[in-house]
This record gives C-alpha cells, structure tokens and sequence, in this order.
C-alpha cells in the first residue's frame, strides 16, 4: 500500500507541542513527528524497538538513565522495554520507526503522549 504523508491524519498532542502523524504495517509503525521547541515527551516505555530519526532541530533523550542528544541527521536506536523521554531543544521534525506496530497509538491508549496521567 502506498502512503502519501501529505494525506495522513495529524494528531495534535502534549498541548499542541507534539503534532503526529503514523501509518502501520503488519509489523511495524513509522511515524512523521514534529515538536515545539521545550516539548518534554515524558518517560514510558513500550515493547517495541525504536529508531529515531532527526531531520531538522534536536532532541535530548534520556534512555536508561543516560542523556543523548541527537541532531539532524543522526539516529537514535531504543530497545524494547528501556524506559525513555525526550525533550526538544529546538524546534524537531523526526521520524520513528517501531517493531511491533505501536496497538496503544492505534487504538488510543498512549495516554503519555495524550498529556492524561496513568
């Protein structure tokens, strides 16, 4: 299936500092994600391998209890179950891609990203 990312949903997140847009495979999620300068993705961790992609801007990650930046051009791998957050230092336009697709975004229930408390 072809996908034309022009067309694909955006969904505002964490008070409109976050703007996704994801497809899904069988296997796995990619998504297109754009973040304000000051975004604060808070810490979650999920079963799905993560690579993380920045194109322009940069994003501090702590993952597993250690910081990285990650800047244009640059991609950062997460493996399953490490907790993570990240933190735009500037305005960020990435990319993630996870393996297994991400059921809590497609059905909803990614409340760390919806601003909504566990």
């Amino acid at each position: 299936m072809k996908y034309v990312w022009g067309e694909v949903k955006e969904e505002p997140m964490l008070n409109n500092t976050l703007t996704r847009q994801f497809i899904s495979g069988g296997q796995i999620t990619m998504a297109r994600i754009i973040l304000k300068k000051g975004c604060i993705v808070p810490t979650h961790s999920h079963e799905s391998e993560q690579m993380s992609t920045v194109f322009t801007g940069s994003l501090k990650f702590v993952v597993g209890g250690k910081e990285i930046v990650v800047g244009p051009g640059e991609t950062l791998v997460i493996p399953s179950f490490v907790p993570h957050s990240a933190e735009a230092l500037e305005d960020t336009d990435e990319t993630d891609v996870f393996a297994p697709i991400r059921k809590d975004w497609i059905d909803g229930t990614d409340d760390y990203l919806r601003g909504k408390a566990k």
